[in-house]
């Protein structure tokens, strides 16, 4: 455990040092206007200045939470049914369908949504949720399958039931492989959710396509930061949540 205790300690020091940076970042307008003063001396706006930054961080943090939550719900349960005696014949169609979700780039995704469902949060969700199945129900497939037996065998010997060994054994021990899947799931999405401002569903993205249109770098920049620190904080937490379960197991 020396490894995990080290990898905690590093995570730990990391997020220590992230988390006063990024608030910073969404608090202060005058430290982008210090830093882009000199950097950019022709623009006269240095600051997004259509939406605070809490508030886009608000909108993204629930883009990706609810996109990340129903992928991670939906994937999980797919993963266990599907890997249960009476489920096996149901795999592949399974494994297909997910692989269809990363087939397409969410552009792609969205561009076929806004017709059916309209501009905004519905089809930025429908992309995010499709496009984050995949590792999710890979990896949950992949850590149900590489199980041993033997334990399998020991469990049912001891009287408990296929519920018991599900819940007690099975997920327990397929945890470390399926929360590697949901850490790589959700890092993706929040990257990938700044493409849901070109449809008007808000979040970090806004300040990005504001200065593509506009020709503003100080735009793209403060709004490609954020995305950045804030896709790295989280992968930090699930990290360090994954660590403290592989100990737990």
């Amino acid at each position: 455990m020396v490894f995990d205790n080290a990898a905690k300690r590093r995570a730990l020091k990391a997020l220590l040092l992230l988390l006063p940076l990024f608030a910073l970042l969404t608090l202060s307008t005058s430290l982008w206007e210090s830093a882009f003063g000199p950097l950019f001396p022709r623009l006269e706006q240095l600051v997004y200045p259509l939406a605070s930054f809490p508030l886009l961080v608000g909108e993204h943090l629930l883009l990706v939470g609810l996109s990340s939550g129903a992928a991670i719900l939906i994937g999980i349960t797919l993963g266990i049914l599907v890997t249960r005696p009476w489920g096996r014949d149901l795999l592949p169609a399974a494994s297909s369908l997910a692989s269809m979700g990363q087939t397409f780039p969410p552009v792609a995704v969205l561009a076929l949504a806004v017709p059916v469902v309209g501009f905004g949060f519905a089809p930025t969700f429908i992309a995010l949720f499709l496009y984050g199945l995949l590792p999710i129900l890979a990896n949950t497939i992949s850590g149900m399958e590489s199980l041993d037996d033997g334990i399998l065998e020991a469990a049912r010997g001891m009287g408990m039931t296929r519920s018991q060994c599900l819940f007690r054994v099975e997920l327990p021990l397929a945890a470390p492989v399926i929360l590697a899947g949901v850490r790589i799931s959700t890092v993706i999405n929040t990257g990938t959710a700044a493409l849901g401002a070109t449809i008007g569903a808000g979040g970090l993205g806004k300040p990005i396509i504001a200065g593509l249109i506009g020709d503003n770098p100080a735009y793209i920049l403060e709004g490609a930061i954020l995305v950045a620190l804030l896709a790295i904080i989280i992968d930090t937490i699930l990290g360090m949540v994954s660590v403290a379960r592989v100990e737990g197991v």
